[in-house]
Order: structure tokens, then sequence, then C-alpha cells
């Protein structure tokens, strides 16, 4: 599933060919994705102009010039793939060649920057969603969801907050969407590590008994920023499905201290572990049992 560098990249990526453009023609090349689309999904989005691109957790976030949003999420082998109409295609220095099978080519939006915009999905596991603006609080997929890792309200004192009193495992914890927005398992595990914490630790070790959090959670939220901000600019991590908007792979995967790294020495300075997984929550867990307390 892809995580927050994955989908910022990906709006980064549609940004300069979205933002300010009109949607031409929209398509819709099936009745439904994970969810069926909505009977006017179409006529909400042609000839309408794109205001805004942002993202919220995993979700990419189209502001329309009616005061609608486009929701839309990757799931597990979403793609977006920009063609400019001059040249038709946009190579990167680490191109991935596509294939010529448009059979999973599912939504098309032509813009009037000039480029169409192909939602590639073989699983179908994405969807996409017209939502009115005025309605976002009440939107079940995104009621509830908690700060931003990357926004200025995210800090120590707002993660101690949150865990104050949580008996379950502070990996557990970071994963629960209400407690912190966009990070699944891969970047989970590598700010753990960084921050040189156990996935085991209890969440409620990150305040004090007055809720004022401790150095564990200054650690922790100084790693979630570091984590996130270099694999934003690597590109995310092409594990399977991910690739940018232009083709190319992201490469944050060659960086990971900890995940997917199981048997191998760990790469803290002067630890000279190695690294473990094990299952947790239904998911497998990489960790340094020497350095991560």
């Amino acid at each position: 599933m892809p995580e927050l560098p994955e989908v910022e990249t990906v709006r980064r990526g549609l940004q300069p060919v979205m933002e300010g453009a009109k949607i031409l023609v929209a398509e819709a090349r099936r009745p439904d994705l994970r969810f069926p689309f909505q009977p006017d999904f179409v006529a909400r989005l042609q000839g309408q102009v794109v205001t805004g691109l942002g993202r919220r957790a995993k979700y990419l976030m189209a502001d329309l010039a009616s005061g609608d949003v486009l929701l839309m999420h990757l799931g597990m082998s979403g793609s977006f793939r920009v063609i400019k109409r001059d040249n038709d295609s946009t190579p990167g220095e680490f191109h991935y060649p596509r294939g010529k099978d448009t059979t999973h080519d599912h939504v098309l939006f032509r813009m009037s920057s000039g480029a169409d915009i192909v939602f590639n999905d073989p699983r179908r596991f994405g969807y996409m969603k017209v939502i009115a603006r005025n309605g976002l609080d009440e939107e079940p997929l995104l009621r509830g969801l908690g700060p931003e890792p990357l926004g200025n309200a995210f800090d120590a004192a707002m993660l101690a907050r949150s865990c104050a009193g949580k008996t379950t495992s502070l990996k557990a914890a970071l994963l629960d969407q209400r407690v912190v927005a966009g990070l699944g398992n891969i970047y989970v595990c590598e700010a753990l590590h960084r921050s040189q914490l156990s996935p085991r630790r209890i969440a409620a070790t990150l305040s004090t008994k007055k809720g004022e959090p401790t150095d564990h959670a200054n650690r922790l939220v100084g790693a979630i920023h570091t984590v996130l901000n270099d694999a934003i600019k690597a590109g995310g991590s092409s594990l399977r499905d991910h690739r940018q908007t232009s083709g190319e792979l992201g490469y944050f995967q060659h960086a990971f201290k900890v995940y997917d790294r199981e048997g191998e020495t760990c790469k803290t300075l002067g630890c000279g572990g190695t690294v473990k997984r094990f299952t947790q929550n239904g998911r497998s867990t990489f960790w340094c049992p020497k350095c991560q307390k």
C-alpha cells in the first residue's frame, strides 16, 4: 500500500499538469474500482478547472472551481501516468518501460495543459469520489484522521497527548490513522529504528504522568520528520507497484535501515546488532533488538 511519501511524490508529479488546468474530458472506463463510481462522477468533473491539488494522509484531493473536491486513493496497485500530447511521454532517469496493454487504464483526464492523465490499477483497490467541499468534515473516508506528520501542528507534545494512557505497542499506535495520518508499516519501522525505540514499547511511555512529552517522544517526532522528508526527496519506495507519474522508480528502498533487511547487520554506528523480523498485529516488523529499547 503506498504510504505518505509515495502519495506526496505522485501529487508533485501531477501538480504541474493539473493545477490551474481545465478537465476537457473525463472518462470512467468501467463502472467501478474498489467502489462503484457515482452516477454523476463524469458530469461533475468535465469542464471544471482544478484550482488546487493537495494531499490528506494517503489521499489526493483536487479542488474544483465548482466547489467540489475529487478525492483519489491509489489502493494497492494504482498509479497515474502523465502523457504529454505533444511528445507522448515524460520519461525520467529511472524510467520504467510501461507495457502497451491498456486493459487496466480505468480513468482518463484530458487536461487543457496539454496532458492526458491516466489512472491504471490492475487490482482495482483504488477509488475516486467527488465530494462537496463543505461536506468534507462529514466524509466517512476522512472523518477521524489524525494530524499530518509533516504539518506544523504535529510535534512531540501532540504525539504525547495522543499516546497518553495507551497500553498498545508504540508501533500499533503509530499505525493508527487517528493518532497520526499517513504513516504505514515501512516508515514506522524506519522511524522507530532511527529514534532507537522498540516497536514493542508501550505507547504511553511517550508521555509523563503530567501528560508532557518524554525524550522518547521528541526523538521519535524528529525521526518521523527526517524519514518522511528523505523518502519524498527520493521519490518514495518502489517495492512492487509504485511508480512516479513520469514512470520513474522511487529509490528510498536503497536507504532502508531495517525494513526488509532481516539477518543483516544493523546500520546504527557502533551497534553491531542484527536486524530481526517478527509479526506484530498481522504485519512484518523489522527492528534491531540491540539498539532499539
